[in-house]
């Protein structure tokens, strides 16, 4: 692979070695094959995901020395909420455990039973939080998003036309704000474009609706704003990002991914009377709101993470490897991608891998298991497993995608490391035939959107007479 030469040094190294083959073949078939249930020290290059997996810098490591551990008015409250300010323009924040913490506590102060949430598309505890409360998560994305091979740039973007007609339609009135996930990580990485997200945003207020955007990836999104949307590229990242947010009635932030920390997340907001309702829910189920779940270094760390979060050197080595990996699982492999690659991760189209396999047989999943007994790498799948069941009719629910999704953690893996995962693959592809996808043997009924998590599979066993 060449990618982008890495900006940073590496001063601290951890072991990593791997079972034999046969070995986790037998690890597969103990943990009911499912790779969540994998032990971190049986794997060798760990692409899961890029959520809380990355190498902080020297200045956050640093700022950990800061932090001030005081249980309220915390002097690392201060600098984290001047942080949030500077970087996002937000003018209210509320420190969470991480970013589905954020979303309970908005969740159950925003939305009551019966309420449609519509969006560029949930990822799964965004969509727990939502139907957990009473609502409906609607999925609304472009109609550029379902073709993986479509170079358009901007396929994370909301449907505009669909959210208009439900706007006004019927349930218009059930719909109590938008909400936009930049990047759009069920979509595949994909970006929304600054024009797609004002328009969503005027669409939004002139209905009297609010504007809610998840936010894990805003600089990513707004780094693909700069280089691909027509009149951005002389704009800065940092000005960009800061044009997303001004469209936000409400942020939340898994701090994990782009403020690049181990733990951490936040609700911002700009209404000062719903900043006292997520007040209530945060000191019930998260902690006090100058700490929120969290010690004061990890809101030191998240601060300084915000801040450089908008270096575009690193922002272009980040995409510039992602988008590396997907040209050689595309081009050495023989392993199709979603193009265009997005910004944290590489997602294998696996419906176009196994066109054999049905997504009752859940092709991703059977993909993601395959790449671990080929070469111990870890990934995830976006797919079937993943959108789980109808909480109505306890139906499996029918993904738009079948994709498996290949995380890279930040400033994490070489560039030597990341080619044993196109090996791997590239074994999987040259078995593609062979491989008849999998049963789903158990899932938790308590939890039916987010069985992938911990539901049980068995590989489909085609008899000899079915087989002529």
């Amino acid at each position: 692979m060449r990618p982008p030469p890495e900006p940073y040094r590496i001063r601290a190294w951890e072991p990593i070695s791997v079972p034999s083959r046969e070995e986790r073949r037998a690890i597969l078939e103990r943990t009911g094959y499912n790779v969540f249930s994998i032990r971190a020290e049986d794997v060798l290059i760990d692409l899961l995901t890029d959520s809380g997996t990355g190498s902080m810098s020297q200045n956050q490591w640093a700022a950990l020395m800061r932090g001030d551990e005081s249980y309220a008015g915390s002097r690392s409250y201060d600098a984290f909420a001047a942080a949030v300010e500077s970087v996002l323009g937000m003018p209210h924040v509320l420190p969470a455990h991480q970013g589905r913490g954020a979303e309970h506590v908005f969740f159950r102060a925003a939305l009551e039973p019966g309420a449609i949430v519509p969006s560029n598309a949930f990822f799964d505890t965004t969509r727990a939080h939502a139907e957990l409360s009473g609502a409906r998560a609607l999925d609304l994305a472009c109609p550029e998003a379902v073709d993986t091979r479509s170079p358009y740039p901007f396929k994370g973007n909301i449907d505009l036309d669909r959210l208009e007609e439900l706007l006004d339609g019927p349930n218009g009135a059930r719909v109590p704000f938008v909400l936009v996930t930049i990047t759009n990580n069920t979509g595949g990485g994909q970006p929304v474009s600054l024009e797609n997200l004002t328009e969503a945003a005027v669409l939004a207020r002139s209905r009297d609706k609010g504007l809610v955007l998840d936010i894990a990836r805003y600089a990513e999104n707004a780094w693909f704003i700069q280089q691909h949307e027509p009149g951005q590229g002389e704009r800065s990242v940092a000005e960009i990002v800061r044009s997303e947010l001004a469209l936000a009635d409400v942020a939340l932030m898994s701090a994990k991914k782009d403020a690049s920390v181990n733990i951490g997340g936040f609700v911002a907001c700009r209404d000062p009377e719903l900043l006292e309702r997520l007040k209530t829910q945060l000191i019930i189920f998260e902690g006090f709101p100058t700490y929120g779940g969290l010690a004061g270094r990890d809101l030191e760390a998240i601060a300084v993470g915000l801040y450089e979060s908008v270096d575009e050197e690193l922002l272009a080595h980040r995409t510039g490897q992602v988008a590396e990996l997907a040209r050689c699982l595309e081009e050495e492999a023989g392993v199709p991608v979603v193009l265009p690659p997005g910004g944290h991760a590489v997602y294998v189209d696996c419906a176009g891998l196994f066109p054999h396999v049905p997504p009752a047989r859940f092709p991703a999943q059977a993909f993601a298991c395959e790449l671990y007994e080929a070469g111990g790498i870890r990934c995830v799948e976006v797919g079937s497993n993943m959108a789980g069941r109808d909480p109505e009719t306890g139906e499996n629910r029918h993904p738009l995608l079948e994709l498996a999704r290949l995380a890279i953690p930040r400033r994490t893996y070489t560039a030597s490391q990341l080619d044993l995962v196109v090996e791997a693959a590239a074994d999987v592809a040259a078995r593609r035939d062979e491989i008849k996808g999998l049963d789903l043997v158990w899932d938790d009924p308590a939890s039916p959107a987010l069985r992938h998590f911990t539901a049980r599979f068995a590989p489909v066993r085609v008899s000899a007479r079915a087989s002529r």
